[in-house]
């Protein structure tokens, strides 16, 4: 990490919560202005944002380590007002907010072709479970592929290109289909799923605003035809897979060492902001010229 890069991400992140603050300030009531009270602290909210997204840029497992280790020893001249590493985790719900916000402006563009999918956040092992207080009444039991776990689901839905279009957090047991109508709103063009996602009435209702879902047939399914273009993509459908295998052993959104929920939150918005400033991003080449033919050549499946 240069400092060109990190002066690049704190500028971004500053006039973003500059913004932030305007923008709520003109919301507040007088009687909660004069109430609020807002003690400054040595590092300000632009810059404890910074470094939460540098860390799971950095190649550290742990958040420990790398304030105390790289923050605190290498970069005192960048940060002057540096806080002490208990001091630093108990500001951080004060950035959660922001944090959440400033995800929602690196999302990419949508180009037409979308990929939805989700994966699993486990916040302790299985034997645990019951021991588990932190996301006591919050986090669920849920079954993937790979088997039980307890804690959330992310779902996600990118482009060809990479990007993130949306994400949405919910409960290990809450079946993947649901958010998908709510994430989906600005988007049109071709949704590819995997079978998990094959439901008649959440096509109709996306199909009715413009994005065609598509998905594999189950075995027990009639054979129908598709465009052959839709076939391909389909097949490309793992690309999404790699990008969650990238946001869970790059980014590190998931860890079960959480000891509040505004903690877990912070560290998996972070963990997405991360991937966004990620220079080569899993991505297919598809030529513009096969994406203008035409539509109407279909093949069996």
């Amino acid at each position: 990490m240069t400092l060109a890069h990190i002066t690049e991400l704190f500028c971004q992140v500053d006039d973003f919560v500059d913004a932030l603050k305007r923008e709520l300030g003109t919301r507040l009531l007088p009687e909660l202005k004069k109430r609020q009270r807002d003690r400054a602290s040595g590092l300000c909210e632009s810059e404890m944002m910074t470094i939460l997204i540098l860390f799971h840029q950095s190649g550290y497992r742990t958040f420990k380590h790398f304030y105390i280790q790289h923050v605190q020893r290498r970069w005192r001249h960048l940060f002057p007002g540096m806080l002490s590493y208990t001091r630093f985790v108990s500001l951080m719900p004060r950035v959660a907010l922001p944090m959440c916000g400033f995800l929602q402006t690196r999302y990419g563009r949508n180009t037409g072709i979308a990929f939805v999918d989700s994966t699993k956040i486990k916040v302790c092992h299985n034997k645990r479970i019951r021991r588990n207080r932190v996301f006591k009444g919050i986090a669920t039991t849920g079954k993937s592929t790979m088997g039980w776990f307890h804690g959330f689901k992310l779902h996600i839905v990118i482009n060809e290109l990479g990007e993130l279009l949306a994400v949405r957090m919910t409960q290990a047991n809450v079946d993947d289909r649901k958010p998908v109508d709510a994430m989906t709103q600005n988007l049109v063009g071709k949704l590819f799923g995997d079978k998990g996602y094959i439901s008649g009435d959440l096509f109709k209702t996306l199909h009715e605003r413009g994005l065609t879902l598509v998905t594999q047939i189950r075995k027990n399914m009639k054979n129908h035809l598709m465009p052959w273009m839709d076939k391909i993509l389909l097949r490309k459908r793992s690309l999404i897979e790699t990008v969650n295998d990238q946001l869970k052993n790059i980014s590190q959104v998931e860890h079960t060492r959480h000891r509040a929920v505004s903690s877990f939150i912070i560290n998996v918005c972070a963990g997405l902001i991360a991937y966004t400033y990620q220079p080569k991003k899993p991505q297919l080449k598809i030529p513009i010229s096969i994406l203008n033919l035409q539509k109407d050549v279909a093949i069996a499946m």
